[in-house]
């Protein structure tokens, strides 16, 4: 079967989605056929990343995950979540005993553990790379095992990040030009294919961990969320869902959000929200402009969309671009979690609506 016939095929799928809410009763289905009774309209859950105090993207010390647990508990997040790599949770680094030690300390604070997040990449044309990737994703579900994290948010292929003397932090561009570079003259039908069996033997792995894998949509590989989608048919495991995250769209104005709310259904399982705030003249946060977040709109209709369809799974807070100081991301943090607090407020008031 060609590329262009299974989307097109998938695509029709998805848009029989639209159809299957009703009000009252909801019953939700996703665009693998699977279907359940939607929650009643309620809280979502915030979380907080621990990406984005890794000393990466602002000069001065990373915090350690204890600390950013404290932080999640004094800005008023519910849970955090905890990123794979070094200087968070590397699974050489993070032995059972350590993981123990984590989740008992998050427990003692009422901060949950919601997840974890992988920075894998499955599309690389060498062969020991994957494997290497294979190896890093299954010790990553050992952590989120150990941890009590039973939901693992994951990438088809993560470009990286380069942490240049001339810029003193993280930057992305060198890191987008050499993966490029290495698949220069491979079709994307070629990589996708390298990437979806990656996704099939680490979905295995995640039944034996008893963790779901939510995949993001997230670019390279990934060009929209219809592209996510189209992977997890494919895959068609139970143990792989999506981490839906409305900024990474091409798209954000409301009527796109809701459409692809309600397409991705019951396969959410968690997401997530970026950016810098600042507090205007009239007491009110709202989200600076970016290329990742053209306006503070799009989590309204994020929200709205997915308390529509009864989802209620955890939204994230990252923040993964450079800043002048620790000081000025612990600043954001601490007014993301009150702006996201009074979208969800503000949106759990509205009339429920089960159409797009």
């Amino acid at each position: 079967m060609s590329n262009e016939t299974t989307r097109r095929k998938f695509m029709s799928q998805s848009q029989a989605v639209v159809g299957a809410l009703a009000l009252g009763g909801i019953v939700l289905t996703d665009a693998s056929g699977q279907t359940r009774e939607a929650a009643p309209r309620g809280a979502m859950p915030i979380a907080l990343a621990s990406v984005s105090f890794t000393g990466l993207w602002y000069p001065g010390r990373p915090l350690t995950i204890e600390e950013v647990i404290d932080r999640a508990k004094e800005y008023g997040y519910d849970g955090v979540e905890i990123n794979g790599k070094r200087p968070h949770a590397y699974p050489p680094d993070m032995l059972k005993s350590r993981c123990q030690q984590i989740r008992q300390y998050a427990a003692d604070r009422g901060v949950k553990i919601y997840s974890v997040s992988g920075n894998n990449d499955f599309s690389s044309l060498v062969q020991e790379h994957r494997e290497t990737q294979l190896v890093y994703l299954r010790e990553l579900m050992r952590v989120s095992s150990d941890l009590g994290a039973k939901i693992m948010r994951v990438f088809l292929a993560a470009t990286g990040v380069v942490q240049t003397a001339k810029q003193g932090g993280g930057n992305y561009e060198p890191a987008i030009l050499m993966w490029a570079f290495d698949h220069n003259g491979y079709s994307e039908e070629q990589i996708w294919d390298l990437c979806r069996q990656g996704m099939i033997e680490s979905a295995r792995y995640a039944r034996e961990f008893g963790v779901t894998l939510a995949l993001a949509n997230h670019p390279p590989v990934i060009k929209d969320y219809p592209d996510a989608l189209r992977m997890v048919r494919e895959v068609d495991s139970p143990n792989l869902k999506m981490s839906f995250e409305a900024p990474l769209m091409h798209v954000t104005d409301e009527a796109s959000i809701r459409k692809a709310a309600f397409e991705v259904g019951t396969l959410q399982r968690m997401s997530r929200f970026g950016g810098d705030y600042a507090r205007g003249p009239d007491g009110k946060i709202s989200a600076a402009a970016s290329d990742y977040q053209p306006s503070s709109e799009i989590y309204k209709y994020y929200v709205r969309a997915m308390l529509d369809i009864g989802d209620h799974s955890p939204i994230g807070f990252e923040s993964c671009h450079l800043s002048p100081s620790l000081e000025f991301k612990e600043k954001s943090a601490r007014m993301a979690a009150e702006f996201m607090r009074g979208v969800i407020r503000e949106e759990q008031q509205v009339p429920r609506q089960a159409t797009v």
